[in-house]
């Protein structure tokens, strides 16, 4: 195993097309932490989390012979994580329910929230849970494409290049997807009376 462990991506790919399960194993342990976490802040549950993570090891190994290589390994086992926490969730109709991060929001709905002091403190949570709930049925309503670029942005954290390399698409077209993504969040927002428009009096 120590001989495996100092393998490149590309030849532990390889010699695991050749049936050499020790060395698929390299690539399991070189990124199944990465995974894990991708999974765990989409579902938001340790259990289905590690479920998908190892589903997604079993896609990846029964697809070994379509890995053409043109990305990385693992850029290649993001989009097959990713895809399939996005269909465990439609799977069980929990999209709804999801709970978007404090930390999402500001980054999609930019200049949608409150500032720190306009409300008091059980006012200002209360407030930030619904529109949380509100930010989650919004960006959930999102074409695919557009809702998939969005959340590789806000809440998995990935810069546009990653985000391009990950969805196989130009930098340009990340741009734009974003663009129309956080648009029509705060359209969204803004129609359900979850926040108010620009310039709306108080």
């Amino acid at each position: 195993m120590a001989e495996e462990a100092g393998l490149s991506d590309e030849e532990a790919v390889e010699r695991a097309r050749a049936g050499d399960h020790e060395a698929f194993r390299v690539l399991v342990e070189r990124y199944g932490g990465r995974a894990q976490g991708l999974a765990l802040r989409i579902l938001r549950d340790p259990d289905r989390a590690r479920d998908a993570v190892q589903e997604s090891f079993l896609k990846a190994y029964a697809a070994l012979d379509r890995f053409e290589g043109r990305s990385g390994f693992y850029t290649w086992l993001y989009r097959l994580v990713f895809n399939q926490c996005i269909d465990m969730k439609r799977r069980d109709h929990s999209a709804g329910e999801v709970e978007w991060s404090d930390d999402v929001a500001p980054g999609a709905v930019a200049g949608s929230l409150p500032g720190e002091g306009e409300l008091a403190d059980p006012a200002r949570a209360y407030h930030r849970a619904q529109l949380r709930e509100a930010l989650a049925e919004a960006i959930e309503s999102l074409p695919d494409d557009a809702r998939r670029t969005l959340v590789l942005r806000e809440v998995d954290g990935l810069s546009y290049a990653e985000i391009a390399r990950a969805l196989e698409i130009p930098k340009g077209t990340v741009m734009s997807r974003l663009h129309y993504a956080r648009k029509r969040v705060r359209e969204i927002l803004i129609e359900n009376g979850a926040v108010e428009a620009p310039g709306d009096p108080e």
